[in-house]
């Protein structure tokens, strides 16, 4: 198991110019005529991600088996058909485009309004300046760990990966150089701490004048203070052997509270990490996974020491393996699509302008051209035909409609797959089923103007106990926000929340939220990450074994392909899930 600083470092910024605005959720851009509304989805706000009218359709089919009886044939036959138009999707399209050639045929069915999947961006406009925010998917992480496969899409893409290192620069991170603030709700208001927080939990810097400026109880900041001296070795009554056996079978929190005897208020000051990886299930992390995610403890124990050293090492000399685009991976999405449509964007040249780059929708779906991209549109049946090819139904704004295929590749979530393809082997529809996606939520703010975040000094808030563990902002101050909810939430409860939290942290420095927030986007995403093997919940299996393995088995003439297959929620394995797909259908 290797290190990993964050699956999302959501502590980057993501604007583009600066500015405000205030789109309603049924206004979309002019058109370049200005005579009207042209279709944009990027510009819309309010609720977004798993909007209304991306799921009602699935849900209706999987908890009710309501579907319509018939659908209409639309007389459209097509060498490959694809469900999902995430990145693993848009790949699969553009691997099969280059192993069968630029003439053949590919429709992509999303139930989106958007393109992109979790690599979604939300855009603002104001006084002709654009600000790009962060909907989904975030940054590309470890890219020299990446596949020949993944590299070898990048450089199709035109991906400088260089050229991304070299503009990270040293803003917006939790650990940048102002450091970030800790801040706990106190009455009113909250009691913001500033420090290089990452290190000072493990034993670096002045942790002692840091701890006794927080909100907390004299011996709940005593028990901290000794926490992260590493003075103590909070396993040394088990012999060694039960040391590693017990940090690796008990959760982080158990540890917290039973070895370190902290409070569960306290204890909520190093769950915004594991909860930021894991959602909900970052209460189950093992001791050893919390170690791994740079979460305090290993420095008191000398096995592990060394371990706490070398996070250390890397939070302290800049992690430079975590890159981003300025709208996160929707630019990949946005590179994908743009190689598979060069209509839509036709004066663009791709990685050097596709964040700017301005979308034409309608060039996705033409009839003209061997790629089509069909959003809004949900399917709910793959067969297989006597005839060798299948048939696919779905329905577009509520419209059965029906095509067929040579070939599938179903790029939607696991879960998702035993009910449109119901003549699966039950062990395998069983091992579909296996892992629950993991929830979140991303939201954008847009502030009239950024003085009361100024006057903080940083770029991001760690707010543990609050219900955005982490708010940061853009390079010209474009706060963000990220959370885990479900998704029956209404978004005035989102809103709520934000003005709230916000109010909270920027009151003191003249913030009124009544006044100063002139946009917010809520990216809401039940079904998130993939679902990662979790020491404490999951059993270790054989090789060919696993659930994500035996899940994603090709079935005739139909391949899965998602980061759920893999069983890992990164952009490199949606990728490399798409090459497995395309191949299998290929061979």
């Amino acid at each position: 198991m290797k290190f990993r600083s964050t699956r999302r470092d959501f502590m980057n910024g993501v604007a583009v110019g600066t500015g405000a605005v205030l789109l309603g959720p049924d206004r979309l851009l002019a058109n370049a005529t200005g005579e009207g509304p042209v279709y944009y989805p990027p510009t819309l706000t309010g609720l977004r991600g798993n909007h209304p009218g991306s799921y009602e359709v699935s849900h209706a089919f999987a908890w009710n088996g309501v579907k319509p009886e018939k659908h209409q044939s639309v007389d459209e036959h097509y060498d490959l058909v694809i469900v999902g138009g995430g990145i693993s999707g848009l790949a699969a399209a553009r691997f099969y485009q280059q192993r069968a050639g630029g003439d053949a045929t590919i429709l992509i069915l999303d139930n989106h309004d958007d393109f992109g999947g979790h690599a979604k961006r939300n855009e603002f406009h104001e006084q002709g300046r654009t600000l790009l925010g962060i909907g989904g998917s975030v940054n590309l992480e470890s890219p020299h760990d990446y596949s020949d496969v993944v590299l070898g899409l990048l450089n199709d893409l035109g991906v400088d990966l260089n050229a991304m290192a070299e503009n990270i620069g040293d803003y917006g991170m939790l650990n940048s150089k102002e450091g970030s603030l800790l801040a706990l709700p106190a009455g009113q208001h909250h009691v913001a701490v500033q420090g290089r927080w990452m290190e000072l939990m493990l034993g670096v810097g002045d942790y002692t004048t840091a701890v006794r400026a927080l909100p907390l109880a004299r011996c709940e900041q005593d028990k901290l203070i000794e926490f992260f001296g590493g003075e103590v070795n909070y396993l040394e009554r088990l012999p060694l052997e039960e040391q590693q056996v017990y940090a690796e079978s008990v959760s982080y929190f158990e540890f917290l509270s039973e070895k370190v005897g902290l409070e569960a208020d306290t204890i909520e000051l190093f769950l915004s990490m594991p909860r930021l990886i894991y959602g909900p299930g970052g209460l189950r992390v093992s001791v050893m996974e919390a170690f791994y995610l740079g979460c305090p403890g290993a420095q008191g124990i000398p096995w592990l020491r060394e371990l706490a050293e070398q996070i250390v090492a890397g939070i302290s000399s800049g992690d430079q393996s975590l890159l981003y685009f300025p709208d996160g991976n929707a630019s990949v999405a946005r590179l994908l699509v743009h190689k598979l449509f060069p209509g839509v964007a036709p004066l663009a040249e791709g990685f050097a302008d596709i964040a700017s780059a301005r979308f034409d929708y309608a060039a996705l779906d033409e009839a003209d051209h061997p790629v089509r991209l069909r959003l809004n549109s949900t399917a709910v049946s793959f067969k297989e035909n006597a005839d060798n090819r299948v048939t696919v139904d779905y329905l577009q704004n509520g419209k059965p409609l029906r095509v067929t295929s040579d070939r599938c590749v179903l790029a939607c979530y696991n879960a998702a797959i035993p009910y449109l393809c119901p003549e699966l082997p039950d062990a395998q529809k069983e091992a579909l089923n296996y892992g629950i996606k993991v929830p979140l939520v991303l939201s954008n703010v847009v502030l009239k103007d950024g003085r009361a975040w100024q006057k903080l000094g940083v770029d991001s808030v760690l707010c543990p106990q609050d219900p955005y563990d982490v708010m940061t902002t853009a390079r010209q101050r474009q706060p963000v926000a990220m959370s885990h909810h479900v998704y029956a939430t209404t978004f005035e409860t989102y809103e709520q929340e934000i003005r709230d939290q916000l109010q909270g942290v920027l009151g003191k420095h003249g913030f009124n939220h009544e006044t100063d927030i002139r946009a917010i986007t809520v990216n809401r995403w039940p079904h998130g990450y993939a679902y990662e093997y979790m020491a404490l919940d999951d059993p270790k299996w054989e090789e060919g074994k696993a659930p994500h393995e035996v899940g994603r088995s090709q079935f005739g003439r139909i391949s899965i392909a998602n980061s759920d297959s893999e069983a890992y929620a990164y952009l490199n394995a949606a990728i490399d899930a798409a090459w497995r797909a395309v191949q299998e259908q290929t061979s």
